[in-house]
């Protein structure tokens, strides 16, 4: 397998996928806070202005003409552990927040208990910045991000693991990989094209960008993605799909799984993961297409292997 790696091993808890909604606000006078929580990239747009002035990719406040600060509080879709913070102020240049902060909390039997998971950092203009958070113990479904006096913030990722005690599993059949059950990418060979994440959605591809898509392969060797399984579970059913893929889909695939429940370390995982056992070698695959594969086994963690190129949706 690859020396080189990308590791993942979090899941974004401020993704819409996840239901995560913006709560209340201070201000949005410039940009909305819905902004915060968009999965792409922050873009910037030359030269285009709304009726309050200049149209920034972020959320955006008034310049503050009293005491105190802005804020907006966010509801998780779903309650989880939260380990780092992203804080993204990209194109916000001279127009950023000073400082910033998030507080945190359990919200039940209607009290808002808040407590300080990050305390008041720096912050520089047009800068992606990754802080590890406190209280990385503790379950969460609240969060409110605080800003010093006011400005602009294009994105808020916080990095962390959802509470699958807390999530509420079907009784039928459901599917094991979906992000909304637990299940999260652990690390990945490439993702030049199309985030790993994309192969755990829990809806159908609307076109190409909802996949997983590396770089073209011009050497030896393959591609391939570990996802860790939120809960356990029978597997009766591989469905593998290269829907929107058609002069880019992988020739032929396998699967490998592992059931265990312990805490391996990430690296050691890789290297271990190519002794798992096959579930599917070497099936061939076909453009913008579905294929339905049988089979009952009970895993934990799954490894996709691709050849020569790209994936799945």
């Amino acid at each position: 397998m690859n020396k080189k790696y990308i590791q993942k091993n979090y899941i974004n808890l401020c993704s819409k996928v996840l239901g995560t909604k913006i709560h209340r606000f201070s201000d949005q006078f410039f940009g909305s806070a819905s902004r915060l929580l968009k999965e792409e990239q922050p873009i910037f747009k030359e030269g285009v202005y709304d009726k309050n002035g200049k149209w920034m990719d972020g959320w955006e406040t008034r310049r503050k003409r009293i005491e105190g600060n802005d804020y907006v509080t966010i509801k998780l879709g779903l309650p989880g552990k939260i380990n780092f913070a992203e804080i993204d102020t990209s194109y916000f240049n001279g127009n950023q927040p000073e400082y910033a902060s998030i507080d945190a909390c359990y919200f039940e039997k209607n009290k808002f208990n808040w407590v300080n998971i990050l305390s008041k950092r720096k912050l520089n203009p047009n800068y992606l910045h990754g802080f590890k958070t406190q209280q990385n113990n503790k379950v969460f479904n609240f969060i409110r991000l605080n800003i010093y006096p006011d400005g602009g913030v294009a994105r808020l990722k916080l990095l962390g693991n959802l509470d699958v005690s807390k999530l509420k599993f079907p009784n039928k059949k459901f599917d094991l990989l979906s992000i909304l059950n637990g299940s999260k990418i652990v690390a990945c060979s490439d993702e030049h094209f199309g985030r790993a994440e994309n192969l755990l959605l829990p809806f159908k591809s609307k076109n190409m960008g909802n996949g997983w898509e590396t770089k073209r392969r011009r050497g030896s060797g393959y591609d391939w993605v570990i996802i860790k399984l939120g809960k356990p579970g029978l597997i009766e059913k591989f469905n593998i799909e290269t829907h929107y893929f058609k002069g880019n889909y992988p020739s032929h695939c396998s699967v490998q799984g592992l059931y265990s429940i312990k805490n391996i370390n990430i690296s050691k995982l890789i290297n271990e993961s190519k002794n798992w056992k096959f579930l599917i070698k070497n099936k061939n695959l076909q453009p913008n297409s579905s294929l339905k594969i049988n089979y009952l086994i009970k895993i934990m963690k799954v490894l996709i292997k691709i050849q020569p190129i790209v994936f799945l949706i």
